[in-house]
């Protein structure tokens, strides 16, 4: 799981929590999917789109600063106003790991005589205290402004065991260990916060879930690969490429119909077809 979908799933778990960081209090918005805009996706990977009654609110988490942040402020504005006009915008983008880069100081896109304004927060100016008030906040500690995050970590850790709902902890204690691994070793984070608390969490299933499959993808492709090439000899690039591009049970029916195919330009097709 990504940093990014990491925050999404917080912001979209913590509505409160996160609504009373952004908006100064806690309003219960409800999660609106990025294909409810319009029929074309709209960056569903770093989204995060709630909203109520009165209430249209955006966030952005990103890691790093892309030129194309102002656009996609002004985009994702035009497509909530021309859905439900009678709406407010709220727009806000979050920068989780410390950049020297002027983009995220950046609260403007400007073209021709357009202008849109949307707030920008770099999380590291924000001070720690802020994040350790509310559980959907945790995670957000140890990178914000802090002269010790080791310490912090373990302030944080203290708190999320104190957490009563043993899913919310979970799920508090993993989000945690993923953003931490921003700015900390991933050792001293498994020294601070318990894996059997994490174990509890959504979060940390995903995780393990994804690495199992990405375990049984790599298998896959080693044995796909070693009978191509038994078969077919070295292969080119090309068709080497597209191989790899193969999703787990795209690779199990290459298994399948291997010896259907009768020489490289049937596989050639195949792996067209497949793509």
């Amino acid at each position: 799981m990504s940093y990014d979908s990491v925050c999404k799933f917080i912001a979209e778990n913590f509505t409160a929590d996160i609504t009373t960081w952004l908006l100064g209090e806690p309003v219960e918005l409800v999660r609106l999917e990025p294909s409810e805009l319009v029929s074309s996706p709209i960056y569903a990977d770093t989204l995060v789109a709630l909203e109520d009654r009165n209430l249209s609110l955006h966030i952005e988490f990103q890691v790093e600063p892309k030129p194309d942040i102002p656009f996609r402020m002004l985009d994702y504005a035009v497509r909530a106003i021309r859905r439900t006009p009678e709406k407010a915008v709220r727009q806000v983008v979050v920068y989780l790991r410390r950049s020297r880069s002027p983009l995220v100081r950046q609260t403007v896109s400007e073209r021709d005589s357009t202008r849109h304004e949307f707030q920008v927060i770099r999380i590291w100016e924000e001070p720690s205290s802020r994040f350790r008030e509310l559980p959907g906040l945790l995670p957000f500690a140890v990178l914000s402004e802090t002269r010790d995050r080791e310490r912090t970590l373990q302030q944080v850790s203290r708190q999320i065991e104190d957490i009563g709902d043993r899913g919310q902890r979970g799920d508090v204690a993993a989000s945690t260990a993923i953003l931490a691994g921003l700015v900390l070793d991933k050792d001293l984070i498994r020294n601070v916060l318990r894996e059997d608390v994490m174990k509890e969490s959504v979060v940390y299933q995903d995780i393990v879930a994804t690495a199992e499959e990405r375990g049984r993808q790599k298998e896959g492709l080693s044995f796909a690969s070693r009978m191509l090439k038994r078969r077919f000899g070295e292969l080119p690039p090309e068709i080497v490429q597209k191989v790899e591009g193969l999703s787990l049970a795209s690779l199990e029916q290459l298994g399948e119909a291997l010896f259907d195919l009768s020489d490289r330009a049937a596989l050639a097709t195949w792996l067209q077809e497949h793509q």
